[in-house]
């Protein structure tokens, strides 16, 4: 999940906004991270000019 889709503030104005949130919070409840199953090749890569390199336009 990204981070800034939970670090959002909300405003909740009215029952029907409520409603939906605790919907939502319930449905998410129990629910596991899907496991990501790359295709290629994955390196990570920490050197600057090797980041500069990879988007370099």
């Amino acid at each position: 999940m990204a981070t800034k889709s939970f670090l959002k503030n909300i405003s909740i104005k009215n029952k029907s906004s409520v409603a939906d949130f605790i919907d939502a919070l319930e449905n998410a409840e129990g629910k596991k991270k899907k496991n990501v199953k790359y295709n290629k090749a994955v390196e990570t890569v920490k050197d600057e000019e090797k980041i500069r390199k990879i988007f370099k336009r």
